[in-house]
């Protein structure tokens, strides 16, 4: 495991406490090779039970399992599920395309339902010429075409902020500051933001903007990595805790203060620990999560 940083947030209360294996969640893209079957088989005698569950794993096209399939497993098991992942890309020029997007947002919400998620992670979306600004305006009139759905069925949704590396086309929302605009802008219990210390450790604003979304009661997630500052990929070498360079006792002592009882997601794309024994990498998750998270 790498070094500790320097704190990039500057707290005065104490550390939280050490983190708790019942707090722990996995994203099975973590695991990307294996099945939502695989994923359960594996933790479950490690005594994680929450997973946060990819949408190739519960559709049959993609070869995974049917919505229902995958709840019954899930609940078989004893797992909880903190989020279905992933909705989003609301932005497009043309509106049989701006509604398509939310057409398969409500499938998402649906199949959150279906397994029992508390939340769909919304990425969403960017289009290369459009203005960030309009492509904003267009999150939160999608988002807001989403409620009676969300609403109907019980279901958060949870705005992601991304790495500005992927303003371009991934994500108009780059920092907490814009996702807590949109919640302000909605005023609505169910529209709430997705924190991923991959996309956020660098904002100056971090700290300030962790307390307003607990004052808002808008920090529906959390999600944990780490950025390793030689990264080789831009999308797929995400760093296990410990990796790199994100203060992460730092940010989880923010989130804590806020009150958040949520999970600690891990949630890692790494081209490397998808090509190695994922038998062998998922104890050396829980290892480093113990450490370093």
């Amino acid at each position: 495991m790498g070094r500790r940083p320097t704190a990039l947030i500057d707290m005065d209360q104490p550390a939280p406490p050490i983190p708790d294996l019942a707090r722990l969640a996995v994203h099975t893209m973590t695991h990307q090779p294996w099945s939502l079957a695989q994923c359960i088989a594996a933790y479950q005698p490690l005594g994680v039970s929450a997973l946060s569950v990819w949408r190739n794993t519960i559709d049959p096209n993609l070869g995974g399992v049917t919505p229902n399939d995958a709840g019954a497993m899930l609940r078989d098991a004893g797992f909880t599920v903190p989020a279905l992942v992933r909705g989003g890309f609301f932005p497009a020029f043309e509106e049989p395309d701006r509604q398509q997007a939310l057409d398969d947002n409500r499938r998402a919400i649906d199949e959150a339902a279906t397994i029992n998620a508390e939340m769909v992670v919304l990425v969403v979306g960017a289009v290369p010429d459009m203005p960030l600004d309009e492509a904003r305006m267009h999150v939160a009139d999608g988002i807001a075409d989403l409620l009676d759905h969300a609403e109907a069925r019980n279901i958060k949704l949870a705005i992601e902020p991304l790495h500005p590396m992927y303003a371009a086309d991934r994500s108009c929302i780059n920092r907490m500051a814009e996702a807590r605009e949109i919640c302000q802008q909605l005023d609505h219990p169910l529209v709430g933001i997705a924190l991923d210390v991959y996309h956020l450790w660098w904002d100056p604003d971090l700290e300030f903007e962790i307390r307003r979304a607990g004052q808002m009661g808008t920090l529906f997630a959390y999600h944990i990595c780490d950025w390793r500052p030689l990264t080789r990929d831009l999308l797929n070498d995400r760093g296990l805790m410990g990796d790199g360079c994100i203060d992460l006792k730092s940010i989880r002592a923010a989130v804590e203060a806020t009150g958040f009882t949520g999970h600690h997601e891990v949630e890692i794309f790494s081209d490397e620990y998808w090509a190695m024994d994922q038998a062998q990498y998922a104890p050396k998750i829980i290892a480093a999560y113990l450490q370093y998270a």
